[in-house]
């Protein structure tokens, strides 16, 4: 098996580079992250995409942040980085791994505020080191855990991009494929294209045929029908945010998968990280939806394909309501339903 290992974010004598993922797969391409403001445009520009690697993003971001703010005082440091902060915050609105990740950062600094400004800047380097680290291995307990829903020869239905791009190393929805893999079963996946920035076909599809996987690419309109050949044994997709009561925000379309997959009997499962949990929220109608610009999808690869003037509604995410999940594949485990209580159970 060729193993896949190119990383989102790579931090490599001393500076922060982030894949851009806008290139692929024709180009690979990196970009130079040197200040919050670079950051928070490559999240934005969807450089870097995926919620675990958006809070990965967004800790380097600071760290670039902490290098720009000079060797003053801890209060005017703190109001730099507080800016930084605040600016990478509002870079995309959804992805609730992205305020995580930020709010991890602010807790360590704030603790250490007695201490020389240049001894904090050293702890900043340390923690987003530190978070990038710990979601690799988060990622492969997903994995292993996953291995409840694998079987030899199955076939896997997978929406949007939640693998080695989306995250580190194993990815989300891909880590118990690549698990799987890994022990020797036989997996198949069908991607579909993910419309209207085919992270599908351009993303998962690249990072799973470079790993060896059988991979066929489908577009989102044939779905159902593919389903109806009973082709798909189980649907596997990561998510953007999970609500208290077990509601999953991911890439638009996911809904309609999971819909078609109840439809069809197929289980419907989604695999994220603990820090993707959002107890605070208590359904996934009260999560705000990312709305992008309407060029997306009224232009392909710069050419216009609809009616210059034409209204566009261009929502990034949508609500699976949890009733249509099956379970939910953390580092901690497999949780189902009632995931009221199973959630903060596992927590």
């Amino acid at each position: 098996m060729r193993n896949f290992r190119v990383q989102p974010v790579v931090y490599k004598g001393g500076k922060i580079f982030f894949l851009d993922q806008t290139a692929l797969p024709a180009e690979t391409r990196w970009v130079e992250i040197d200040s919050a403001e670079t950051c928070r445009d490559a999240i934005k520009g969807l450089v870097v995409r995926g919620a675990p690697a958006i809070g990965i993003a967004a800790a380097f971001g600071m760290l670039a942040a902490s290098r720009d703010a000079g060797k003053k005082g801890f209060e005017e440091y703190w109001e730099h980085m507080k800016k930084a902060k605040d600016l990478l915050a509002a870079s995309r609105p959804t992805a609730v791994n992205l305020s995580w990740a930020l709010d991890r950062m602010e807790k360590k600094i704030l603790a250490s505020r007695d201490m020389p400004v240049e001894k904090i800047q050293e702890i900043v380097e340390g923690e987003a080191v530190k978070i990038q680290q710990e979601d690799e291995e988060v990622c492969r307990w997903i994995g292993v855990h996953g291995q409840e829903i694998m079987r030899d020869g199955m076939t896997v239905l997978t929406h949007c991009n939640a693998g080695v791009l989306a995250a580190s190393r194993y990815g989300t929805a891909l880590a118990p494929i690549y698990a799987a893999k890994e022990r020797g079963l036989r997996v198949k996946v069908f991607a579909d294209e993910t419309r209207p920035l085919l992270q599908g076909s351009r993303l998962t599809a690249y990072e799973l045929l470079e790993s060896g996987v059988d991979v066929t690419v489908i577009t989102d309109g044939m779905v159902a029908s593919v389903m109806s050949k009973g082709w798909i044994d189980a649907c596997i997709v990561g998510c953007d945010r999970v609500a208290a009561n077990g509601d999953v925000v991911n890439k638009i379309g996911t809904y309609g998968v999971a819909l078609l997959a109840r439809a069809h009997g197929i289980p419907f499962y989604v695999a994220c990280p603990l820090s993707t949990l959002d107890l605070a929220t208590p359904e996934g109608r009260n999560i705000e939806i990312e709305e992008r610009n309407p060029s997306e999808v009224i232009r392909f690869g710069g050419i216009p394909t609809a009616p210059e003037g034409v209204h566009v509604y261009n929502p990034a995410f949508d609500v699976t309501p949890h009733p249509l999940v099956s379970a939910i594949v953390t580092e901690k485990g497999v949780v189902r339903a009632p995931y009221a209580e199973n959630l903060v159970k596992l927590l």
